[in-house]
């Protein structure tokens, strides 16, 4: 039954497709994300046991309980936000991955979608940035956000406005565009600072 509802879940995103509109984003502006990802999870890792032969046996226990649970846990943990200076998201279970990234740093947004991720129209946005080594790859990652294109015109265009009024703001004004990065970091932190704590309290 549970399966059954996870499919209809693909069928019914699939079909009643949530769109960001493409006008100015009002911002700070917070991504949803696709719940078709849990069907999506689900059936990768099953895929998965099938092939390497030992893993046959926890396909059932994947698909009929742990699969779920996870997948359900890792759909509802994920969250992103856009605002004026920067891209804040958060994502993971076992391992939480919390990051703010200054958009001046960020140099690309690509888009990756093999076979499986087009199956159920999804892809993965991957956030460039300045310095970032190999190892930090996997997580400068997210799947699942829907109307990905619009999103990813939005940071960059954010990013060429912000780095447009930095160089034409006068000397004199340095202070000020100083104190509004502190206050848009505290207000990150503590944005931080709660989630975590209704995380907790949950």
């Amino acid at each position: 039954m549970a399966i059954f509802s996870l499919l209809t879940d693909t069928y019914s995103c699939t079909n009643n497709r949530f769109t960001m509109t493409q006008s100015e984003p009002v911002l700070p502006l917070r991504v949803q994300f696709n719940p078709i990802i849990r069907t999506y999870f689900l059936l990768y890792v099953a895929f998965i046991l099938l092939v390497t032969v030992v893993g046959i046996v926890l396909i059932p226990i994947w698909l009929l309980g742990v699969g779920q649970w996870w997948s359900g846990h890792y759909f509802h943990n994920l969250e992103c936000e856009l605002s004026e200076r920067s891209l804040r998201f958060k994502k993971g279970i076992l391992v939480h991955v919390e990051k703010t990234i200054p958009l001046e740093n960020i140099q690309d947004v690509t888009f990756v979608a093999g076979p499986l991720l087009r199956y159920f129209d999804l892809c993965i946005l991957k956030f460039e940035t300045a310095g970032q080594s190999p190892n930090q790859a996997h997580n400068m990652e997210l799947i699942g956000i829907i109307d990905a294109q619009s999103f990813r015109t939005h940071i960059l265009e954010q990013r060429q406005k912000l780095i447009a009024t930095r160089t034409s703001q006068p000397a004199a004004n340095t202070d000020q565009i100083l104190l509004t990065e502190v206050r848009d970091t505290l207000r990150d932190i503590r944005q931080l600072l709660q989630d975590n704590l209704n995380q907790s309290n949950a």
